[in-house]
């Protein structure tokens, strides 16, 4: 069963970790029994706290999207060339490129400083995992 602690469970659902404790204190997200050593997090637990943020946040939207990679952030680098604009947007610890049609960048009225929302829909997806 894997665990994981505050750091890293903030990390996986791109939070701070002073959020994570406090979502701890107030009892949203339980720690697993340990009288000695770093406090953990059940990995099944967290990931169920994961889907139900991803579902409050859906619901905050008021819009459905069929696309359920959604990485909010801010945009980094904008660069218009002819018919098309290149966006680089920071999520977290992901950095996005995309290629979009001028147009659509301009009527987005995106610019460096933007929020902006990158939805990802691919029909192949590579998973990686350092696990044994």
């Amino acid at each position: 069963m894997p665990s994981y602690r505050i750091s890293e469970a903030a990390e996986l659902i791109g939070v701070s970790d002073d959020t994570v404790r406090r979502w701890v204190e107030i009892g949203r997200l339980p720690l697993l029994p340990n009288a000695s050593g770093p406090q953990t997090i059940d990995g099944q637990v967290l990931a169920q706290f994961a889907l139900g943020m991803a579902q409050e946040s859906a619901e905050e939207r008021g819009t459905v999207v069929s696309a359920r990679n959604r990485f909010s952030g801010i945009v980094t680098k904008l660069q218009i060339e002819g018919l098309i604009a290149q966006v680089e947007i920071q999520s977290g610890p992901h950095h996005i490129v995309s290629l979009i049609t001028a147009d659509a960048a301009r009527s987005l009225n995106l610019e460096v400083g933007s929020r902006a929302v990158a939805s990802i829909k691919a029909t192949s997806v590579v998973v990686e995992s350092n696990q044994p």
